[in-house]
């Protein structure tokens, strides 16, 4: 029997979502091998993407599984208010699920998509969504230039020679362009051949400029047009993200890029922040037990035993 009235009843007004959900998904096992950075590029992330992103925004978190620190940091962060809505899921999801829950459960009009390990500079939101909203039929909007597949931005090179102002050439700097391919473990000789054998496609519509294609770690796009291709079907965690580039581009949605970088890989160290990358091309002789590692049979097994234990435990 109930006793009372419901307080809640006599509520007047509720908050309302910002216009635009940043949507960050996490996973972080445990902190140490591949992982031992992992948090500490988490935060850096976080507070880069608070920093001046250009527009108001919600923060989403949605967390796939990860080990009981990393939860005990993003719970803090949520009771701090930095977080507005915070996903704890018991088990690893794979991207495929997690995007289901995020890209449907997210309030907000536009949704501002980003792994854990991004690095964002000042107005990288304000510049995505200036795209997002003077071009046409936008599917997806990545804060950064960098070389794509061709075959993901067929639609918008087709629309783009109808509508706007189209230009092929070498737009992104040599510099920018080693920057990124270098965060992937790419080598600085073979990024050579790459660089002088592709190039950018520019467009410019309305007085705005992007740079042709997008990526599925960090884009903005309509909430509308996301769901358009929920749920997504993905069998393994990793290695089929590229769904959702394909799918964009044979519906004829345009694939676009802010024409600066304003966001960055730092994938699973801080060495960005260091310098590192930097020191990528400088001749240094390994020591004698990096280069017995780094023997074909001995790599082999090691990362074969690496490999099992990781199933054993996270499969």
């Amino acid at each position: 029997m109930r006793k009372g009235q419901n307080p809640a009843k006599f509520v007047k007004n509720v908050a309302r979502p910002e216009r635009i959900t940043v949507a960050l998904l996490n996973y972080i096992p445990f902190l140490s091998g591949f992982y031992a950075e992992t948090l500490d590029v988490l935060k850096v992330s976080l507070e880069s993407m608070r920093k001046d992103a250009g527009l108001p925004f919600d923060l989403m978190v949605f967390d796939n599984g990860s080990c009981k620190e990393v939860r005990e940091y993003l719970v803090n962060e949520k009771e701090e208010g930095r977080i507005q809505y915070l996903i704890l899921s018991e088990k690893n999801m794979g991207k495929g699920g997690a995007w289901n829950v995020m890209l449907t459960g997210a309030p907000g009009e536009i949704i501002a998509y980003t792994d854990a390990d991004v690095l964002f500079s000042p107005n990288w939101l304000k510049r995505s969504v200036e795209i997002l909203e003077t071009f046409p039929n936008v599917g997806m909007v990545t804060a950064r230039p960098f070389r794509t597949p061709p075959e993901f931005y067929e639609s918008t090179l087709k629309w783009a020679r109808d509508n706007a102002v189209l230009d092929e050439g070498q737009f992104i700097p040599w510099e920018t362009f080693l920057e990124f391919n270098l965060s992937l473990g790419q080598t600085e000789e073979e990024n050579k051949k790459v660089y002088s054998e592709t190039r950018d496609w520019r467009i410019v519509y309305k007085g705005v400029t992007a740079m042709a294609g997008a990526s599925h770690w960090q884009f903005t796009a309509y909430k509308s047009t996301l769901q358009q291709f929920l749920p997504f079907d993905m069998d393994k965690p990793m290695g089929q993200v590229r769904q959702l580039d394909k799918r964009m581009n044979d519906t004829g949605l345009l694939r676009l890029m802010v024409s600066d970088p304003l966001a960055m890989n730092m994938s699973n160290t801080l060495g960005y922040l260091r310098g590192e990358l930097k020191q990528v091309g400088k001749k240094k002789r390994a020591s004698f037990g990096k280069r017995l590692l780094e023997l074909s049979p001995i790599k082999k097994m090691l990362l074969a035993i690496y490999n099992k234990i990781f199933s054993w435990y996270y499969s």
